[in-house]
């Protein structure tokens, strides 16, 4: 090899170029390291009910280090995701010196028995929220399928001008609904929205026009269905 000029000129020549990069690449880490390139202006976008200026702030001042080159997108994106009501993030950054920072919250749509909310998406989130919410109760696998149901139960109960207050499913698959008036729906787990359907076109008609408070009713009848009054205390 060593008898060998044409090799040994192309080893040398591999040997410069691996220094040349290698020297490159200190030079470019020590510049893009200097105070040179300063993060001057971190933009927030998105429609915010819930997360407040602070919280932003207090984010930018414990987690977003480095300059515009070595700030950490991943990083940053993960600590605004920790926000309790913020559902998505998306960061980038904007020469010469701003962050812009998007964010998406969660929608609030009802409660999951007394451990998180629900937002819009069926989705879990563990937040706090003094809003008039429905509650609902199922499997924790079922928490889409629960809220897709609480939207087409409630199409259906406008009609009669009730409103759902309580969606439950059990274990077994069973249906049952609470009203805003106190009166439980017991749907079962078969055509669920064909018996509501019938229920709520009855109304009117039936126990509508009694003018009395009803209990409970149980839909999970071919023809019909059966209702419950309030036991009183003297009964």
């Amino acid at each position: 090899m060593w008898d060998k000029p044409q090799i040994l000129l192309r080893l040398a020549n591999g040997l410069f170029v691996v220094a040349a990069a290698l020297l490159l690449y200190m030079v470019l880490s020590v510049v893009l390291h200097l105070p040179i390139f300063p993060l001057k202006e971190v933009r927030v976008e998105g429609a915010m009910s819930h997360v407040t200026r602070d919280q932003v702030s207090l984010i930018v001042d414990r987690h977003l280090r480095g300059n515009f080159f070595t700030l950490d997108l991943a990083e940053a994106r993960q600590a605004f995701q920790k926000l309790p009501w913020v559902r998505n993030v998306s960061v980038r950054r904007n020469w010469p010196d701003k962050l812009e920072v998007t964010l998406e919250e969660h929608r609030e749509l009802a409660r999951w028995g007394n451990i998180a909310l629900v937002n819009s998406y069926g989705e879990l989130f563990h937040a706090a929220s003094d809003s008039d919410l429905p509650t609902f109760y199922g499997p924790g696998d079922s928490v889409g399928e629960v809220a897709r149901q609480y939207g087409k139960f409630s199409e259906l109960l406008k009609p009669g001008g009730m409103r759902v207050a309580q969606l439950a499913l059990s274990p077994r698959r069973a249906w049952e609904i609470g009203t805003d008036s106190g009166m439980v729906i017991q749907l079962g787990r078969e055509h669920t929205e064909a018996r509501l359907t019938r229920f709520v076109a009855a109304w009117p008609k039936t126990l509508g026009k009694l003018n009395v408070k009803v209990a409970y009713v149980d839909l999970r009848y071919p023809n019909g269905f059966a209702a419950r009054r309030p036991v009183s205390k003297k009964s």
